[in-house]
């Protein structure tokens, strides 16, 4: 699941995933080239996720998208969630039958209130690997103090979420930089990219016998 808040990149990182790993078909490539080609840009891998109307107008996502690929290593099922607070309810539902979360922090705003409502949803849902992708460093000039202090921030909050894994990745989603391979514009940063670490990490299911009963419940209408 990929959760963050909204305009953190979320949508721009699958598109990236998609797109860097050849699961993009040649002729949907073609079309999203043609809406993008009017805003000079090549390609706004955003739309690849984004595929309500209303998403694609008001620039954010609502529904949750399920994508797939794949690398040599594994398949992927990847859960693009929204960030907005009004349709938080999606991104539970996301979050309820995945191994791994990716949440995304804007590096030009840090750790926000959405940010820590995500993640208490995934720690609930049972997830205990998390990606801290610290997305757009390149509006940051890729300053590693900006990075530290945002992990520094990050670990402080979950210290006591019991997490198996917690991977922190300095990205630029737009530009692919520590997505699929490392960039030069990190030179200090001696960790996986984000397609290493999804390779590699361990995600076998823990036993859960004994634990609290727990049902994702996405909306409750009453009459």
């Amino acid at each position: 699941i990929t959760a963050g808040n909204v305009d953190d990149g979320k949508s721009t990182l699958i598109g990236r995933l998609l797109y860097d790993s050849d699961s993009i078909h040649t002729d949907q490539l073609g079309v999203l080239q043609k809406q993008t080609k009017q805003e000079g840009v090549d390609i706004d891998l955003s739309l690849i996720t984004d595929g309500l109307r209303a998403e694609r107008e008001q620039g954010i996502t609502i529904d949750v998208a399920y994508l797939f690929f794949a690398t040599k290593q594994r398949k992927f099922i990847v859960a693009d969630t929204p960030g907005h607070e009004q349709y938080t309810r999606n991104m539970a539902t996301g979050a309820s039958t995945a191994q791994m979360a990716v949440l995304l922090i804007d590096s030009r705003k840090g750790i926000l209130p959405q940010t820590r409502r995500h993640h208490r949803i995934v720690t609930m849902m049972g997830i205990r690997h998390i990606v801290l992708a610290v997305n757009k460093m390149d509006l940051m000039g890729f300053e590693q103090s900006v990075f530290d202090r945002i992990e520094a921030d990050y670990r402080e909050f979950a210290k006591d979420a019991n997490l198996t894994t917690l991977q922190a990745i300095p990205l630029a989603a737009v530009s692919g930089d520590n997505v699929l391979k490392r960039s030069e514009n990190t030179p200090w940063y001696k960790g996986p990219t984000l397609f290493d670490h999804m390779d590699t990490v361990s995600v076998k299911e823990v036993a859960t016998r004994g634990a609290a009963f727990r049902m994702p419940v996405q909306w409750v209408g009453r009459r």
